[in-house]
């Protein structure tokens, strides 16, 4: 593809004199980019064993590092795209890989499960930079609409992808050398990364804007987020009356009431501004997107278990036995947009929705006697078409029915509300498979193997029915979700969130598409 000459100046859009990108490497460097962020979840669920025999994490806190990552990356992510858009993407995109190789050393070299944890939690600041500026990049790089659409779809399979190989590359990795190198196997995608930005991507930023970012909107909700969290984790051990839990749980809803307050009165710029709520189209889409997060996120943590646990799997085996899912993901993305077109959101997000809940039904049933082929294979297909197809449908629905200039912001929510109910999900239901599994072992003073095995695999299989339940939300939900797909406009969807796009020129940023996550 041949770089196109210098659009005409937009207002509001700071002049840059680089050379218009190169679209090749463009793409290339914002797919490796999504592929590090995607492949830091799955390489690490498949080492969580390993981790927790090596750094002493307790049951009930080993989804720390997992819930580390995603809070913070849902707490900074409208943020993380807010600072791109005013300080430069290309200056911000450099920062935000270079944290991110950072923190995955540090997590490498950590003793403790306490420095893991912190590790994970800076990734997960990194992460919330790195996702929206690739999104914001090719939007903005990609003027012709059908590039545009092919790239946005290139980059929501490359997520899939980074299911697929981070799966394997888990097992491999933890197998052949330690849990240590799923984290330190970033290190150099980092470098790559950092090299193909400093050469192919251009600075763009706004001009004459004000430049106040709404920090306080972004710790409310964030440490918001965190509190919910322990509390929730704090009522498997403790019990949901007890002060350890009641504590943290009335803190986080205390301080997402101020993040309400403060976006809805006091801040200059708001990270999330509330009027986008009265579209019922952005409502329905961030539920599914929620629900569907809450889904994917305990599937992957409790098959994991089950698998290492239960079934006596090795990280490698593991690893193997995560691609069937990983790879149904990844080809259902690819369809997902056809499927938009010929069905419409809605219907296209209550067939996705009504296949994720009849998986996770079906997992539901799993015991400590389930093997690959007759008992995982089939339902974890099942969601995995699901929820492969649901990607395209909820970005369209989220963005249908608002003004252009806001269509980078429901994009950036959809992102932030599918992370946040992984991490709450992962938390609830955590606490519910430990309670049935505490629940089979009450009272029994040296329970037999064979028991351990049956309580472990009683409570994963509580929490995937638990998982289909928020699902069927999710289904529900998809209702009002529009009938047919948004008509086209005189500017695409996608625009940039601070400044309406002309007709005639491309929008500043870009980060709505097919491929969101």
């Amino acid at each position: 593809m041949s770089s196109s000459p210098p659009a005409p100046a937009t207002p509001g859009v700071a002049p840059h004199s680089p050379p218009a990108p190169r679209l090749g490497l463009v793409l290339l460097v914002c797919c490796l980019a999504q592929f590090l962020v995607t492949l830091s979840v799955a390489i690490v669920n498949v080492a969580l064993p390993d981790i927790q025999r090596g750094l002493g994490f307790s049951a009930g806190s080993l989804q720390w590092v997992v819930n580390a990552y995603t809070v913070t990356f849902a707490g900074f992510l409208l943020l993380g795209g807010r600072i791109a858009d005013l300080f430069g993407r290309r200056r911000i995109f450099l920062a935000g890989v270079a944290l991110f190789a950072l923190a995955s050393l540090a997590g490498g070299l950590s003793q403790n499960a306490g420095t893991l944890v912190a590790a994970r939690a800076v990734q997960g600041l990194a992460a919330a930079v790195i996702a929206p500026t690739t999104l914001a990049v090719l939007g903005t790089s990609f003027k012709d609409p059908h590039q545009r659409h092919r790239a946005f779809g290139a980059w929501g399979a490359v997520s899939g992808a980074g299911g697929a190989f981070g799966a394997l590359a888990g097992g491999a990795l933890t197998d052949a050398f330690s849990w240590r190198w799923v984290l330190f196997v970033n290190l150099p995608i980092g470098v790559l990364l950092l090299a193909g930005i400093a050469w192919g991507i251009s600075e763009l930023r706004h001009a004459g804007e004000d430049r106040r970012i709404d920090v306080a909107g972004a710790l409310t909700v964030t440490l918001g987020l965190l509190a919910l969290v322990l509390g929730i984790v704090q009522s498997g051990p403790h019990g949901w009356g007890s002060a350890a839990t009641l504590v943290p749980l009335l803190g986080g809803l205390a301080l997402l009431g101020a993040f309400v307050l403060v976006e809805g009165r006091f801040a200059p710029q708001p990270l999330m501004p509330l009027g986008i709520f009265r579209s019922r189209s952005v409502v329905a889409a961030n539920v599914v997107a929620m629900t569907s997060g809450a889904a994917l996120f305990s599937m992957f943590y409790f098959l994991t278990l089950f698998l290492n646990q239960v079934r006596d799997y090795s990280p490698l085996r593991t690893g193997f036995a995560y691609l069937p899912l990983a790879l149904a993901i990844m080809v259902a993305a690819q369809f997902s947009a056809a499927l938009v077109r010929v069905l419409g959101p809605r219907t296209t997000l209550l067939v996705s929705m009504a296949l994720t809940a009849a998986g996770l039904l079906w997992l539901s049933r799993l015991t400590e006697d389930s093997g690959f082929a007759g008992g995982l294979l089939g339902p974890t297909l099942v969601v995995g078409i699901g929820q492969g197809i649901s990607m395209s449908a909820s970005a369209i629905a989220g963005v249908a029915g608002v003004r252009p200039q806001q269509a980078g912001l429901a994009s950036g929510l959809l992102n932030a509300t599918r992370q946040l109910g992984g991490a709450l999900g992962l938390a609830v239901l955590a606490a519910v498979a430990t309670s049935r599994a505490d629940g089979l072992l009450d009272g029994v003073a040296r329970p037999t193997a064979e028991l351990a095995r049956h309580a472990q695999a009683s409570g994963y299989a509580l929490a995937f029915g638990v998982a289909a339940a928020l699902a069927a939300v999710g289904l529900l939900a998809s209702l009002a979700a529009p009938g047919r797909s948004p008509a086209p406009t005189g500017t695409r969807t996608g625009g940039d969130s601070a400044a309406p796009a002309p007709a005639a020129a491309p929008a500043a940023t870009g980060t709505t598409g097919p491929g969101e996550i």
